[in-house]
């Protein structure tokens, strides 16, 4: 946003975004203490960045340029963000776009597929609403069109198409020629159909013809129209096509005798000399390698080069090939008149004489033209002058220069002629009478802004009739605006815009003004002077400000400030240009041609034959260009005006190539950076409701806030509202008020009156925002004011929300100390009492384990007993093994053992056999005990499953009391490396264990 500035309201929210954005560590706010002046300014230089970035995200976005149709549509309306729109829309392959009242068309320099089909004149042609649909030069044609039938008001309608050469304006008029030929010939009646093709066909049939004699290659266009015209396209009551005509403005005739480098001259003369057939190459002497001084860049082959095409549209025109010939002959002569070189003779009173190659060129010149071959020289190179009362005759030969000057005279009288009569033969085959037409849609194809190293006369008219044509574009422009404001309820005479009235005072005005010094000073009868002109000029109008000379440049010259740039005029040659001198004497000669074509080109007038008044008051070429100017005008203002402004986007014709500062140039030539002028002059930024209340509704959220009214809005607080919300019932008076509360709010306290437009009081208004029926129009200052207003609000709320936070923050902490703690005791009582549970249960287990170990061993000293009789004794003694229960069973039942029976909870207690074995890990016994309970109990105890079929022999004693001692019945292996301790899983005892202590016994 180059006319954009937003470094004021950027740099007075620094200080508070700079809080705002250390939202997230105040480490890091700690550390800006210790920044360099350098930082800060980068920092500064940033935050501005980031902030204009922001504004343009709430404006507009980038991402979203190819989709505007119209330019003024865009935020803020300037020309960057037109370039940008422009580019991105070009880019994107659409070529047409909306600027306000005009369409801007942008040649693709490529052949872009069904975009002017007759699929699409029917689309635009059958919509309801052709303007919804995509920009297009038909959506403008088809405007004009329904203009018409709906009879309002003007209902003539005009099209103008302007550009620069190679813009496209060519295309475009052959294109809505070609729309409403299409739409405009329907009808039921098959004769009346019949007669509209016939017009419609020979009315595009005019444009081959027209191009072929009007249209030249320069360096920016291989096709440049190097005149200007107006067609009118005339319809009857049933809006059907009718006929047309054809008015032409300033035809650049000089173009027949000079074309500047690497150019070429009128596109005729190329069919002419590359189309002719080899008997009309003998008659009129064009050889295979004839060359013509004024046919530059022969070789050069165009798709212009039609004769073909030429001679066929002629020919529907109704110019038969005997009269087709005629002109072909004409223009063949006047190549080789270009071939008519003179020398500088030796003395001066005798007339030049002609080069040698120069003679066979003259002797063409006359047969084809049909005029005296020495009455033609002589003209040329004898001056008639007549002088005193009696208008006596004197001849004086001329110069070399003048020869030559006189030689392109009659050249270009002879073509501007032939060119006036084509346009009078075309206009008289396609125009309808006019009790047949009613109405009409005129198309003004004009030659855009030019401004060249040199200019001359012929530029000067060009940027005048450019000048007038813009000055009615602003005021109808303005008169749009003037309905768009007036829709929104707004003010309309605080606009104001650069008028270029002033300019056209300094071209036009009477009776002091360029062009009424230059008519002034060619109507006298001398030599031209430029230094003498250019002192009049000063002293006549050094006080408009739009005249300034190059004091530096040696050659006479004057600057035009024009509406696009300042042009340089020089001066020299200007008088003779104006003049347009055509010598009675070689009028004379052509009048007296045998050619019929130029008799009728060259009437004979009688009455003014002699007149020596008449010569007096020639019409000059800037009279005569200001009145066909004026004429036009009048038509326009008479008619509803559509614009259509033509860029060329780059002067390579290359497709898909654009260069921003070529458009730029082109958009100021055409007034679209005027028109933005104008956009920008009154309120350049616009923005619905919606819009605004989304980006600056905080500002009255915020001021409700503070005054405690925000509690209830619509029956939720405004932080549950959502994004865009803008009112309790959504309606347009509601955000309207809301609105117009922010900007009071805004503009309280300021050297600005706080009052603006109120439809409901109908007082007094701002100079800076104004708040319509559904938009809110600003300027760029207010825009400013409500970016600093809301960053000012933005930086006091991340001020609250970093108290808050901080705040929060540190209770949040405390909260999570407090809750460690007691999840932290809470933890290591558990884990400790839940090691403590684990050291208690592995004692137990082991105590347990030991136990149960303890109690098989004693058990197992128990077998060592020498019979069952010795238990039967101790059957009275508490603790005994006999005393177990089990025991009793299992000897009371003996005969079970020999079923297999698995006993798993076999009980033996403490006997002193256990004392002896308690310390040693006992691997193998191997049983020679006899009796079946002693192996029963063994078995039992060691967990071994009892076999029916095991032989066990009784070799204990009958009498006596056995001892373990007396008797060993058990070979025992004691391993003294292995701890019973490792035995102690090894089905553990879970019951406690009765006896306490040790069964002392006595062994015998």
């Amino acid at each position: 946003m180059a006319a954009y500035n937003t470094n004021r309201a950027a740099g007075d929210a620094v200080p508070r975004w700079r809080g705002a954005a250390a939202l997230s560590s105040s480490t890091a706010g700690r550390q800006t203490n210790g920044f360099k002046k350098s930082q800060k300014a980068s920092d500064h230089t940033t935050l501005n960045h980031i902030l204009e970035e922001e504004i343009k995200a709430f404006l507009i976005n980038e991402d979203q340029l190819h989709q505007f149709d119209d330019l003024t549509k865009v935020n803020p309306v300037t020309t960057t963000t037109v370039l940008k729109c422009l580019q991105a829309r070009y880019l994107a392959s659409v070529f047409y776009t909306n600027a306000g009242c005009t369409l801007v068309a942008i040649n693709p320099f490529q052949s872009v597929s069904n975009l002017y089909s007759p699929g699409i004149m029917k689309e635009y042609h059958t919509a309801s609403r052709p303007q919804e649909l995509k920009p297009h030069i038909f959506t403008v044609a088809e405007q004009a069109f329904r203009n018409v039938q709906s009879h309002i008001e003007p209902v003539n309608q005009s099209l103008i198409v302007s550009g620069e050469s190679g813009a496209g304006k060519t295309w475009t008029s052959r294109c809505l020629m070609n729309y409403f030929a299409t739409v405009a010939a329907s009808s039921t009646s098959v004769k009346c159909q019949e007669n509209v093709e016939r017009i419609e066909k020979r009315v595009l049939d005019s444009n081959p013809v027209m191009e072929a004699f009007g249209n030249a290659c320069t360096l920016r266009n291989h096709n440049s129209s190097r005149f200007g015209k107006y067609i009118q396209l005339q319809l009857n009551r049933s809006q059907q096509l009718e006929g047309a005509s054809v008015q032409t403005y300033l035809l650049e005739k000089t173009r027949v005798a000079y074309q500047a480098p690497s150019e070429r001259n009128f596109h005729i003369f190329y069919q002419v000399v590359k189309g002719s057939t080899e008997e009309q190459r003998l008659e009129w002497d064009i050889p295979e390698a004839a060359e013509f001084f004024w046919l530059p860049n022969a070789e050069k082959t165009l798709e212009e080069d039609q004769f073909e095409e030429t001679k066929d549209a002629m020919l529907h025109l109704g110019i038969d090939s005997g009269t087709q010939d005629q002109v072909f002959r004409i223009l063949v002569g006047l190549l080789h008149l270009g071939n008519v070189r003179f020398s500088s003779p030796t003395d001066e009173s005798h007339p030049c004489d002609l080069k040698e190659k120069a003679k066979s060129s003259l002797k063409t010149t006359a047969n084809l033209l049909k005029v005296s071959e020495e009455d033609f020289l002589e003209q040329l190179r004898v001056r008639t002058i007549k002088a005193g009362r009696r208008q006596q005759i004197f001849k004086k030969p001329c110069s070399k220069i003048e020869c030559g000057t006189r030689r392109d005279c009659v050249a270009k009288v002879i073509y501007a002629k032939l060119f006036d009569w084509l346009v009078k033969v075309i206009n008289g085959s396609i125009c309808s009478d006019s009790f047949r037409w009613i109405n009409f849609i005129g198309l003004l194809d004009v030659y855009g802004f030019e401004s060249f190293p040199q200019n001359n006369l012929e530029q000067l008219c060009i940027n005048y009739a450019n000048e007038k044509l813009q000055q009615h574009f602003v005021a109808h422009y303005l008169e749009a605006q003037q309905e768009e404001y007036a829709t929104e309820g707004l003010e309309w005479s605080f606009i104001s815009y650069q008028d270029n009235q002033c300019c056209l005072d300094l071209i036009e005005r009477n009776p002091t003004s360029i062009f009424s010094l230059l008519n002034e000073e060619s109507r006298l009868n001398r030599l031209s002077d430029a230094n003498q002109f250019k002192t009049r000029l000063q002293a006549a109008l050094a006080s408009n400000h739009c005249m300034s000379w190059d004091v530096f440049s040696k050659v006479p010259n004057f600057i035009v400030a024009h509406y696009a740039g300042k042009v340089s005029y020089r001066i020299e040659g200007m008088m003779e240009k104006n003049k347009d001198p055509v010598p009675s004497e070689l009028v004379q000669l052509l009048q007296e041609s045998h050619d019929a074509l130029l008799k009728e080109l060259f009437p004979v007038e009688e009455k003014e034959h002699n007149d020596t008044k008449a010569q007096n008051k020639a019409v000059t070429v800037v009279s005569k260009f200001k009145g066909s100017l004026e004429s036009l005008m009048r038509i326009l203002n008479s008619t509803t005006p559509h614009y259509i402004r033509c860029i060329k986007p780059n002067m390579d014709c290359k497709p898909l190539l654009f260069r921003s500062e070529e458009i730029l140039s082109q958009l100021e030539a055409c007034g679209i950076v005027e028109t933005i002028n104008i956009s920008a002059a009154g309120f350049p930024i616009r923005v619905t409701f919606q819009q605004f209340l989304e980006r600056y509704g905080l500002k009255r959220i915020y001021r409700q806030f503070h005054l405690q009214t925000a509690a209830s809005i619509n029956g939720c607080s405004p932080a549950k509202r959502k994004k865009g919300s803008s009112s309790t019932d959504g309606s347009t008076e509601a955000l309207q008020s809301t609105v117009q509360d922010i900007l009071t709010n805004v503009l309280a306290g300021r050297s600005v009156v706080s009052s603006f437009y109120n439809p409901t009081e109908n007082k007094s208004y701002s100079s800076l925002v104004h708040c319509g029926k559904t938009k809110v129009f600003m300027t760029h200052s207010m825009l400013e004011l409500l970016e600093s207003a809301r960053s000012q609000t933005l930086s006091e709320k991340a001020l609250c929300i970093q108290c808050s936070w901080r705040r929060y923050r540190r209770r949040k902490l405390a909260r999570l100390r407090r809750a460690a703690t007691i999840i932290q005791a809470a933890i290591r009582s558990w884990l400790t009492r839940q090691w403590i549970k684990k050291l208690h249960h592995a004692a137990t287990v082991m105590q347990k384990a030991w136990k149960s170990w303890k109690i098989k061993m004693e058990a197992l000293a128990a077998e060592e007993l020498d019979d069952t009789t010795d238990f039967k004794e101790m059957e009275l003694v508490p603790g005994s093994p006999i005393c177990s229960p089990l025991f009793q069973s299992l000897h009371d039942s003996p005969n079970k053992l020999s079923q297999g029976t698995q006993f798993q909870d076999l009980k033996l207690y403490s006997w002193p056999l256990g004392l002896v074995l308690s310390s040693f890990c006992i691997t193998g016994m191997t049983p020679s005990v006899s009796g079946t309970l002693k192996a029963f109990t063994r078995l039992a105890a060691l967990k071994v499953r009892w076999r029916s079929n095991h032989k066990v022999e009784r070799n204990q004693s009958d009498q006596g009391i056995a001892s373990i001692r007396a008797i060993p019945q058990v070979q025992v292996k004691f391993h003294c490396r292995r701890s019973p301790l490792l035995f102690a899983d090894i089905y553990p005892e879970h019951q406690k264990c009765t006896i306490i202590g040790l069964n002392q016994i006595l062994l015998e």
